[in-house]
């Protein structure tokens, strides 16, 4: 059998049609989701190709309440989520240059003004949301889908300040301290503002069993700096 012959019956394996990720690489048979109050939206670029190391679908399948949309824009926020939606009711993470420095103290989710400045009443600008946004791709993916959509101009603007650094480790350079995969934002935001720290934790823990799949399979890729900061 000649090498043509042998590249036509390779085995290609098959994907998980969830997570679209390879199915020795997926952890969607030990997903149990976790009923939240507050809603997810995650709206991925649709040249988001990050495909092993990207946790988008991975956030999604993690939680009842959430929604995952591929594409560049939607006329309105009822229109991304199919149903009834004020975005002065939703929070959506903030694509600016906020400075942890300027940060409350103690505080890992901070609501910023339109100049990007902590606002006053932190509790209180947060206590009625009912929904967050938070985009999939690289910064620049980020920055379009942004402007893309006018109506994100009217929700809440969140800013993240971890504690912690991303889990990715080794696997991925985030370009800031504060940056995080898509799944740790939204665990670590929606946690917060529900007042449920196991949220988050199931959050990492699901993007805990993806990494080690990943590690364990020997197919390791190589190290890469990530231009999206998911504290934006």
């Amino acid at each position: 059998m000649d090498s043509t012959e042998d590249l036509a019956t390779e085995t290609v394996e098959p994907i998980c049609p969830r997570c679209l990720k390879p199915l020795s690489l997926s952890v969607c048979d030990e997903i149990v989701p976790i009923d939240n109050r507050v809603k997810l939206l995650i709206l991925q670029h649709p040249q988001e190709q990050d495909q092993l190391l990207g946790t988008g679908r991975l956030a999604a399948l993690s939680l009842k309440h959430a929604i995952f949309k591929v594409g560049l824009s939607w006329a309105s926020l009822a229109k991304a989520v199919e149903g009834p939606a004020d975005p002065k009711r939703w929070a959506i993470l903030y694509l600016g240059s906020a400075r942890p420095g300027d940060f409350p103290p103690g505080r890992e989710v901070v609501v910023l003004d339109k100049k990007g400045n902590a606002v006053p009443d932190q509790d209180g600008e947060l206590a009625h949301i009912q929904g967050v946004v938070v985009f999939d791709g690289t910064w620049s993916q980020a920055k379009t889908l942004w402007w893309r959509n006018a109506w994100v101009l009217k929700a809440k603007r969140v800013a993240l300040n971890p504690r912690k650094p991303s889990l990715y480790g080794k696997l991925r350079r985030e370009p800031r301290r504060e940056g995080l995969s898509t799944i740790e934002a939204a665990g670590l935001l929606i946690g917060h503002l529900e007042k449920r720290p196991e949220i988050q934790t199931r959050l990492n823990e699901n993007f805990e069993k993806m990494l080690a799949r990943i590690r364990a399979s020997g197919v390791l890729p190589a190290v890469k700096t990530r231009n999206n900061p998911k504290r934006s």
